[in-house]
């Protein structure tokens, strides 16, 4: 049989149960049928074969995302980023803000992403005034990196219904300056619920779905678990963008929505739509809820105060048995469940809600996860072992926001994301972005990873350091683990999904902090290579 590409001459991570290292791998169709030396694939070599000499650099299983918001990462192309490079003040942002004023008709919604008080110069939030006066004609509205936290303009808030007596919503807050006035500072719930009210057009959408999809088959991602977006209308558009190939990512679809995520998920599971059910290409994953907020908010929910602030501990949405009454019920009719928790408090909340479930109605295989797992002390590591929960970590937070981490935090930074714990106590955790919170790019995460810096060069937790091997099988191999699906992909073997990613260096052989600077020089998913990098000098 001949294949239809043959890569030889590498260092090929299979990622399998011996992590082999091999110099070689045949595809036919969408399958990999050949694994090893050059001798044992170059049988597959026939006339029409292509040969990939791949002169000793990286190739490895296709990276997966078990944490990232593909429509909300897609959409926020098509407005103002405020981690553009350009972009180093309140004023710059003000600047594309106006641009943007002048070019719209009036009503349509303004919307800039990726804001980052402590990024920029002011070190501070736009105000309420400040946005007015750059419109009063367009709703405006500013989201902050986290997702959590946005500032609106007064005809966004109009438009939200939102003025002075309108009440905090349950989980979240609306902002008031010390004379009770509106600042359009909207918190958790509230930035939720005004996140619904801007809502995009389905053209929008889709076009944001297919630039995010295409950003990370660039970045050598061929598979995600995508966290959720805007609710049942985005669930269906996307699933149509999958059909019509506008987005080739693999996709477990995490049952949630960003507003409400109890109605939807309770929508849901009334339906009767299981985990698991789809194809190869899209999938259903578990039923999530948001729990509490933000790591660089900071609105996550700790059982001791921040170390900034002692009269703060944060924001929580649901009660313990709101959680259980939503998600035991999941369980019970055989969800794979899960929850967004970065607190420790939220964690054991969730935890205690998990141990219920499994002692009423007992379930192997459960899988059931926690999205981020942020501050996970011992005691709570020890009870996602027993209980058998897969902790989705975001490796790369360390990188953008560890100092941030040590100013709210402190020595509770040597518990964040705590890969290293995680390994060492035999749970398996998988990687997740959390972008657009954070650059999705899976290098990036496997570098913080393994040297734990922030980009000032500070150790954020450097106890948890591991491998690089260790890292890179949280990008593969546990991602398909955390979504039933080892036996299909995750790791290069033969009858598995040919999705492969091809690196400009071998990733063992450079120095540890140089890791991020490396490239994804080929992206194959299904067989089919989708990206390839230009090489210098070409047109």
């Amino acid at each position: 049989m001949s294949a239809d590409v043959v890569f030889i001459n590498g260092e090929v991570i299979t990622v399998d149960k011996q992590n082999r290292i091999v110099e070689g791998v045949a595809v036919k169709d969408n399958r990999i049928v050949a694994v090893g030396s050059f001798q044992e694939v170059q049988d597959y070599i026939g006339e029409e074969t292509e040969v990939i000499d791949l002169e000793g650099k990286t190739l490895l299983p296709g990276f997966i995302d078990s944490h990232v918001h593909l429509t909300m990462y897609g959409v926020n192309q098509l407005g103002v980023n405020c981690k553009s490079q350009h972009i180093e003040s309140i004023e710059d942002i003000f600047a594309e803000l106006r641009n943007q004023a002048e070019h719209k008709p009036k009503g349509e919604w303004i919307r800039a992403s990726g804001f980052n008080e402590m990024a920029v110069k002011e070190k501070r939030y736009p105000t309420i005034a400040e946005l007015d006066a750059i419109s009063t004609d367009h709703p405006i509205i500013i989201a902050r990196t986290c997702g959590h936290i946005s500032i609106a303009n007064t005809k966004a808030l109009e438009l939200a219904g939102i003025d002075e007596k309108t009440p905090d919503p349950k989980g979240g807050m609306i902002h008031r300056g010390h004379n009770g006035q509106l600042t359009g500072r909207l918190i958790e719930a509230a930035n939720m619920y005004i996140n619904s009210v801007a809502a995009y057009s389905e053209a929008e959408l889709r076009q944001g779905m297919k630039k995010a999809s295409d950003h990370f088959i660039a970045a050598g991602i061929t598979s995600v678990h995508d966290a959720g977006a805007y609710g049942a209308d985005s669930y269906r558009i996307l699933q149509q963008a999958i059909n019509d190939h506008d987005v080739r990512v693999r996709v477990y679809a995490l049952v949630c929505s960003l507003n409400d995520s109890h109605k939807f998920v309770h929508k849901m599971v009334n339906a009767g739509v299981l985990t698991g059910t789809g194809d190869e290409r899209f999938r259903i994953g578990p039923v999530k809820l948001f729990v509490d907020g933000s790591s660089t908010g900071p609105t996550l929910a700790t059982r001791a105060p921040y170390t900034s602030d002692p009269n703060d501990t944060g924001i929580l949405y649901y009660k313990e048995e709101e959680i259980y009454r939503i998600l035991g019920e999941a369980h019970k009719k055989g969800y794979q469940i899960t929850v967004h928790a970065q607190g420790d408090r939220a964690i054991e909340m969730y935890l205690n809600c998990v141990e219920k479930a499994l002692e009423e109605s007992p379930r192997n295989n459960h899988r059931h996860r926690i999205e981020h797992a942020g501050i996970s002390s011992p005691d709570l590591q020890e009870r996602m072992k027993a209980l058998e929960v897969i902790p989705i970590v975001n490796p790369p937070f360390p990188y953008e926001f560890g100092d941030i981490y040590v100013h709210h935090y402190g020595e509770r930074v040597n518990d964040m994301y705590p890969a290293r714990d995680f390994i060492d106590k035999k749970i398996i955790a998988a990687a997740g972005s959390d972008s657009p919170v954070t650059h999705f790019d899976p290098l990036l995460g496997i570098h913080t990873a393994v040297n734990r810096k922030s980009q000032t060069g500070k150790d954020i937790g450097s106890n948890q350091c591991i491998s690089v091997l260790e890292a890179i099988r949280l990008y593969t191999w546990n991602g398909a683990y955390a979504s039933f699906e080892e036996d299909i992909k995750g790791s290069i073997e033969v009858g598995k999904l040919a999705d492969l990613v091809v690196l400009s260096d071998n990733i063992l052989n450079i120095e540890q902090e140089k890791i991020k600077d490396l490239k994804v020089e080929l992206t194959m998913i299904d067989g089919d290579i989708l990206y390839q990098r230009e090489k210098a000098g070409q047109p």
